[in-house]
């Protein structure tokens, strides 16, 4: 089926799937496609991200699940606070997987590697997210956000009909507030043509 995804400003984007099928303003898209499903966001369609820290976010962290909130907190544990769980395959698994979900949910298309963990690589491999190479130490903050790593961000090539429909949606009025308010604003991340992240 085709979709039709739109932001606040009016720029829109044909989806069907896992290509774009055309870009341009909303009205003009659907009276292409009136048989298309549209879906309406607040803020701007962006390309979304890479997080550049691939590895230590998926790899090198516990992302604690929601039922260990109490004991652990809702924040990724790195270093002695990771050594002193133990963790055996099973809750690398689920971490790597809530790892992958927050990482949707600030705009995160694709995520650089080598990814080594067998659990890690499933759960990028699962969602789509895209799988980049890294060459050497990429520097930073390792952040869920891709923003808040110290780094210029990177995105994704640039939507055009025929790539690959990888982006998100962000609840701001341009990418100047974008850059001061971070990557927690995104409403919608879609993956290869795939709805992965909606906020509710």
């Amino acid at each position: 089926m085709l979709t039709i995804h739109a932001d606040a400003t009016g720029l829109a984007l044909a989806v069907e799937g896992e290509r774009i099928a055309a870009t341009g303003e909303l009205g003009e898209l659907a009276d292409g496609y009136p048989r298309a499903r549209v879906r309406r966001w607040p803020g701007i369609l962006t390309p979304g991200f890479v997080s550049l820290h691939g590895p230590e976010l998926l790899e090198e962290a516990y992302h604690p699940d929601p039922r260990e909130a109490d004991e652990l907190g809702t924040e990724p544990l790195y270093g002695d606070a990771l050594a002193r769980l133990a963790l055996d395959d099973v809750r690398w698994g689920g971490s790597a997987r809530r790892g992958v979900q927050r990482m949707l949910a600030h705009g995160t298309v694709a995520v650089a590697g080598p990814l080594r963990r067998p659990a890690a690589v499933d759960a990028v491999r699962r969602t789509g997210l895209g799988l980049l190479p890294r060459t050497g130490p990429p520097g930073g903050v390792p952040s869920l956000d891709p923003l808040a790593s110290g780094l210029p961000p990177e995105v994704p090539e640039p939507r055009k009909r025929g790539s690959v429909a990888s982006f998100a949606v962000f609840d701001v009025a341009d990418e100047g507030e974008l850059a001061e308010r971070g990557a927690s604003t995104c409403v919608a991340t879609v993956v290869k043509g795939r709805l992965l992240y909606r906020r509710r």
